[in-house]
């Protein structure tokens, strides 16, 4: 139990997956206008994250590994994260329209989001086991979900207030994140 709440918070806080590591940047710079938005995108991410860590820590265990095939690992958990991207899609498309459409173009973003994928190579480098491959994918999920909600929150409170016109739009934004980031590195020593 100590084992996983060490993964869970190394995972979420020490190294968020945006903020440390620097993966998942393209939906957390593009989505995090608005906090609903960011709130829905980082649900998305991670019903996906978990679910496909779970569906290619078993497709790793109990085939891949036992059939000498770990080559084909970055392929075939492409298709298990393409696969899951599409069906939140049409979970979003068919239950809640107005959350579909405020995602646009970075739903199916999630497909190419390094960070997916990025969480299931680690899952396999750190040799995870299926309840461990969960949980670090559960974590960094949260961790993303977090860090995309709260720059979205400082992008919200940022339109309203007076920036020099050189630093306004992305260069404000990546300001921000560097400094999220260093706030971020203040967690370093926890774990």
């Amino acid at each position: 139990m100590k084992e996983l709440l060490i993964i869970a918070i190394g995972s979420a806080i020490v190294n968020n997956v945006v903020l440390s590591q620097f993966l998942g940047i393209c939906p957390f710079l593009g989505v995090s206008k608005k906090t609903e938005t960011a709130a829905g995108m980082g649900g998305a991410v991670v019903f996906v994250i978990t679910l496909s860590s779970f569906v290619t820590a078993l497709i790793y265990k109990f085939i891949l590994a036992p059939l000498n095939i770990s080559y084909l690992q970055t392929i075939v958990f492409i298709l298990v994260i393409a696969s899951l991207v599409q069906f939140v899609e049409m979970f979003l498309k068919k239950n809640m329209p107005p959350l579909y459409e405020s995602l646009g173009v970075y739903l199916p973003l999630i497909t190419t989001n390094c960070a997916v994928l990025g969480v299931a190579l680690t899952n396999v480098t750190k040799a995870y086991g299926i309840l461990e491959s969960v949980v670090n994918g559960f974590a960094t999920a949260v961790g993303f979900l977090i860090a995309i909600v709260i720059m979205a929150g400082i992008r919200e409170k940022i339109e309203y207030n007076d920036i020099p016109e050189r630093f306004k739009g992305t260069a404000i934004v990546l300001i921000t994140a560097s400094l999220m980031s260093i706030a971020f590195m203040g967690f370093s020593g926890m774990i």
